[in-house]
């Protein structure tokens, strides 16, 4: 019997191209299917992208959306090993914070984002928490 194989766990898909200068800058670009970061800090994510939204006891508000987009995306590129976390994960939280402002969160809000990200988020930067690739219906081949 032939089966699907998917990745669950998401919220949200982008409906068009989304692109974004940061001050992360990788020494080698960065080009996997959905998602891309240049020597210059652009990240490019693709139309299809698919993230989970704010995450935490939080609620997903407009001013929260385009920061966990990106930082979802960074997480994912520290998951998959592109970007070294030690390195990377910090400033991907501060990015967070900066983008949640921009976006009109308030002040004591996005701080609140910023701290619950620096506590209790770095498990989602490691590798060993990638997403498993899930088959159905039961029992099919792949």
């Amino acid at each position: 019997m032939p089966c699907i194989a998917y990745n669950s766990g998401y919220k949200y898909q982008l409906k068009e191209p989304y692109a974004v200068t940061l001050e992360i800058r990788p020494v080698v670009p960065i080009d996997t299917d959905y998602v891309k970061l240049d020597g210059d800090g652009r990240l490019s994510l693709a139309k299809g992208y698919a993230w989970d939204g704010p995450s935490g006891p939080t609620i997903d508000t407009l001013s929260f959306m385009r920061a966990s987009l990106v930082h979802d995306a960074l997480y994912q590129l520290m998951r998959e090993g592109h970007l070294d976390k030690a390195r990377t994960r910090e400033l991907a939280d501060r990015i967070l914070r900066r983008i949640c402002l921009e976006d009109g969160m308030w002040s004591l809000r996005a701080w609140w984002v910023y701290q619950g990200v620096r506590l209790f988020a770095d498990p989602a930067a490691d590798p060993a928490a990638r997403r498993p690739v899930q088959r159905a219906p039961k029992g099919c081949r792949a």
